[in-house]
């Protein structure tokens, strides 16, 4: 089960995301994801939206394994280095989320990540 607020009177306009969201269910956590493929090289250097997109297809993968979907996802936490790369992270998310259910969302600039080739990391909270 999931409420989505998308936006609760008074609170400020959203682009993409949920103020609030209600669930129950079972809880899945996937840990944050870089733009790597199943070999563990880089996807993209210097292709903000091919990293994008290759990080949402390992969270697919990653939700799938615990037998859950994008839809089931409740929280994204979204990480970039770029804040340039952002209107490449709403196209690239909007193809992967329900754009009239859209989870709960945290956007943080960072000074780097764990690999120094990666521009993003977006880890999630599902509820299946």
């Amino acid at each position: 089960m999931q409420e989505h607020h998308i936006r609760p009177d008074g609170m400020p306009p959203v682009n993409g995301y949920s103020h609030v969201v209600v669930f129950s269910g079972r809880t899945v956590a996937v840990s944050g994801q870089l733009p790597l493929d199943r070999d563990g090289q880089v996807v993209g250097v210097d292709d903000p939206e091919a990293q994008i997109t290759q990080v949402f297809e390992n969270l697919v993968t990653a939700l799938a394994s615990a037998g859950a979907g994008m839809e089931h996802v409740v929280k994204l936490t979204v990480y970039l280095t770029d804040l340039a790369d952002l209107p490449f992270f709403r196209q690239v998310r909007d193809r992967y989320l329900p754009v009239e259910r859209p989870p709960a969302s945290s956007l943080v600039q960072v000074s780097a990540l764990v690999h120094p080739a990666c521009r993003v990391e977006i880890d999630a909270l599902a509820a299946v």
